[in-house]
């Protein structure tokens, strides 16, 4: 495995944007790769509790097997190609997604939760996130990356205030955090997305698509936080990263 330093100086992050196949590994073994892409990677194996030269050897193995190589390098491609596939790819297919979830957590929670401890807080969480999640979406279509594929086009233009472009990438970043927090609750109010013996069909479902929701959520969040963001302050600063 070619990594970019030791696991002291090496965050997870930065390990999958090289190397997209590595978030595999990591979904495994429970290691944020998104939210928590800014830790070392010696950090995030000491918090799970995880031998960090047994993590070592799973993501050289996983490096050892060839790539499909349907994905670019997401930390080499145009700013704004990356932009267009997080929206085409993420955003657009949340917009199709969460409202069909959305039905099926108030159907199951509404049938089932009487008897299933956690369905009516599922319901809550899960519609706050809803709600935080298209707003959280719309912000970033009409400022933020607009004035990403600015700065790249050679555009000085900032959209309202003269600030720079890490004060609203901030922004965008706790609110990812809060996104992860609200999956995690959920992830833990349903057993890690497992049904119980008694659920029905649409309660298997649902479950399932809890668990896509949380895997495509962190696919999403790792391009954001962890290559576009990173990329576009240092276009901002003239190559100081200052997040």
């Amino acid at each position: 495995m070619t990594l970019v330093g030791s696991p002291f100086s090496v965050t997870v992050g930065q390990l999958v944007a090289e190397r997209p196949e590595r978030g595999r590994v990591f979904e495994r073994l429970g290691i944020d790769y998104c939210c928590g892409g800014r830790k070392l990677l010696a950090e995030a194996c000491a918090q799970r509790g995880l031998d960090t030269a047994h993590v070592q050897a799973l993501l050289e193995a996983s490096d050892a097997v060839p790539s499909a190589g349907t994905q670019p390098d997401w930390s080499t491609v145009p700013l704004s190609q990356l932009v267009d596939d997080i929206v085409s790819t993420h955003h657009e297919s949340m917009r199709h997604e969460l409202p069909r979830l959305s039905s099926l957590v108030q159907k199951v929670a509404a049938v089932h939760g009487a008897t299933h401890a956690g369905l009516t807080d599922l319901n809550r969480i899960f519609s706050e996130f809803v709600r935080e999640l298209i707003l959280h979406m719309s912000k970033e279509e009409s400022l933020l990356f607009p004035w990403i594929c600015g700065l790249e086009a050679g555009s000085a233009h900032r959209p309202r205030a003269l600030v720079p472009i890490d004060q609203p990438i901030h922004r965008m970043i706790q609110e990812h955090d809060d996104a992860g927090r609200a999956l995690e609750a959920m992830r833990e109010l349903t057993n890690g997305f497992t049904p119980p013996p008694d659920a029905c069909g649409t309660y298997r479902v649902m479950l399932s698509g809890l668990r896509d929701l949380e895997a495509d959520m962190h696919t999403h969040v790792h391009k954001e936080n962890n290559i576009l963001f990173p990329r576009a302050v240092a276009l901002d600063t003239g190559g100081k990263d200052h997040l």
